[in-house]
């Protein structure tokens, strides 16, 4: 019972087969690898778990029939669903003659890379944020100067055309002190509570569909298992629909326009330094034609747009809300595909 537990917290992937090679057992990282679940793939042969499984089989057969541990280094794995992982393989025959003949552990090479990408991709968006505040703070101290001394000149001038000014002077330290804060994102800290993340789904979808004016087709698969969350509804609308606005813009010239959001659980999963047990994962997908190579490394830094009237701002604060929340927001984009997966732990706490 001891030893199950620990296989089901660790988070390399374990498989367990008999003597005949059919799965007898995987434990929660890997079914998060393999997207197999125990239960579906008990008592079938291992060579179901992956798609192209020769070298998986071969290398299994000879940890079997040589009764010593074997180590295969970079194996990449063909998923049913035509994806990829790059794995390290040990293969280790047992020798007590229980149930579980072999155990092949499996730790994903790609995982690994990906979190260290994540890690810098945190504290590059943290150090952005912590100039942008610096630089908010030197504009808008001298900015209530000049407007405060904008309004003292208008009382002192006589009526006619000088007041003309004063305005322009008035009204334009108002616009940049609106982008001043837009930058800073939202200014409130997050007011936790539990929250159905498809009540939140839906609801943006609504408002993209009114957008939209029938130009765009939605589709939508949820997960209905997956547990409330803890976050902030508003600052999380606000999150998701930045997203999808974004989505509808890059699509708007498409006829073909199609946007899919989906949501999934996901087991043993590491945000920056901390690994969750389980989180909730959404990706909002479009066909458009992708995100340009030159700005997919400062994606989510602001100002920085793809599009001549973009603003540059809702990517970054949706990136900004979704951190306030212990999450992370990353994009994958190919012409004809861009995924952008929301990732929000489900076993958080919050003050």
């Amino acid at each position: 019972m001891l030893q199950q537990e620990l296989l089901e917290n660790i988070s390399t992937g374990i498989v367990g087969l008999d003597a005949d090679l059919c799965v007898r057992f995987l434990n929660p990282a890997a079914e998060a690898m393999l997207e197999m679940s125990s239960a579906r793939i008990a008592g079938q042969n291992a060579d179901m778990l992956i798609a192209m499984p020769q070298t998986w089989v071969e290398t299994l057969q000879q940890a079997r029939r040589e009764k010593h541990a074997i180590v295969r280094r970079g194996l990449t794995l063909r998923l049913h669903n035509g994806s990829e992982t790059q794995v390290d393989l040990v293969v280790t025959p047992l020798q007590d003659g229980g149930p579980l003949a072999i155990l092949a552990e499996l730790q994903a090479i790609d995982r690994l890379l990906r979190i260290s990408r994540e890690e810098s991709l945190l504290s590059a968006q943290e150090a952005t944020r912590s100039v942008i505040r610096g630089l908010a703070h030197e504009i808008k101290n001298p900015l209530g100067g000049v407007r405060g001394a904008a309004q003292l000149l208008a009382r002192e001038l006589p009526a006619g055309e000088l007041h003309e000014y004063t305005e322009i002077i008035i009204r334009e330290a108002d616009r940049l002190r609106d982008l001043v804060d837009r930058l800073l994102g939202p200014n409130t800290r997050p007011t936790f509570e539990l929250l159905n993340i498809h009540e939140i789904l839906e609801h943006v979808c609504q408002l993209i569909r009114v957008e939209a004016a029938g130009h765009l087709q939605l589709d939508k698969d949820y997960d209905p298992s997956l547990p409330d969350i803890q976050g902030d509804r508003p600052q999380l609308i606000q999150a998701v629909l930045n997203i999808m606005r974004n989505a509808l813009e890059v699509l708007s010239e498409q006829t073909d326009a199609r946007l899919q959001v989906v949501s999934r659980s996901q087991r043993q999963f590491t945000i920056g330094s901390k690994r969750h047990r389980l989180v909730c994962r959404v990706d909002i997908i479009d066909n458009g034609p992708g995100v340009p190579d030159a700005l997919k490394p400062s994606l989510f830094v602001p100002m920085v747009s793809g599009r001549a009237n973009g603003s540059g701002l809702g990517l970054s604060i949706s990136q900004s809300i979704i951190n306030r929340h212990g999450g992370l927001l990353n994009c994958n984009s190919e012409p004809g595909n861009t995924r952008f997966s929301i990732y929000l732990p489900m076993d958080a706490t919050h003050a």
